[in-house]
């Protein structure tokens, strides 16, 4: 097979989709959308993730130190969508139908509806150009009941559904193109 060479991307890298929750300064829940999220071991399991740019996800992190990781389903991805698509200062963002609730060890919003819900401790925050990885030890995971099941990883996978990205377009847990970014929010 023949290769070229191209500008960087990882267009053919899907990353599985997380809305991350925190509090703003006043206590009120804010959720952002991203995909740079995977797993480090430092003697346990933890996260790591990265958020570029000024948003107001990434500044209620720096200054709290928590914050929950959500799972984005197939279910979830106009919601997700929006959440991402809307700046952290638009006094409209959360005005959305959201089922909130919060985290069992850590003082986190999570969205009931996720099936995986991580409760992350900040441990690293180190500063890029103009990003910042992040480094978590995950102090508790929420998931629903129903992935305690016998049943295989592949069918609790289709069950929940888990949507992925890449290319700027998101993709179901079977590979189908299920719009581009800024498409799902119009259905709300």
């Amino acid at each position: 097979m023949g290769k070229i060479s191209l500008r960087p991307n990882n267009d053919y890298c899907p990353q599985t989709l997380f809305l991350y929750g925190t509090y703003d300064e006043n206590g009120n829940p804010d959720f952002g959308l991203f995909c740079w999220f995977s797993y480090i071991w430092d003697g346990e399991l933890g996260v790591m993730c990265c958020i570029g740019g000024n948003k107001t996800t990434r500044e209620n992190i720096e200054r709290s130190k928590i914050f929950s990781a959500n799972l984005v389903t197939e279910k979830l991805l106009a919601v997700a969508d929006h959440l991402g698509n809307t700046s952290g200062s638009d006094p409209d963002k959360m005005k959305i139908d959201l089922d909130i609730g919060k985290g069992a060890v850590l003082d986190v919003p999570i969205l009931n509806d996720s099936p995986v819900n991580f409760e992350l401790e900040v441990t690293d925050l180190i500063q890029k150009h103009d990003g910042e990885v992040i480094l978590c030890k995950i102090r508790n995971v929420l998931q629903d009941e129903s992935l305690s099941s016998d049943e295989s990883v592949d069918k609790k996978l289709s069950s929940i559904a888990p949507v992925r990205t890449t290319a700027r377009t998101y993709l179901g847990n079977d590979g189908s193109n299920l719009g581009a970014w800024g498409e799902p929010r119009k259905r709300l």
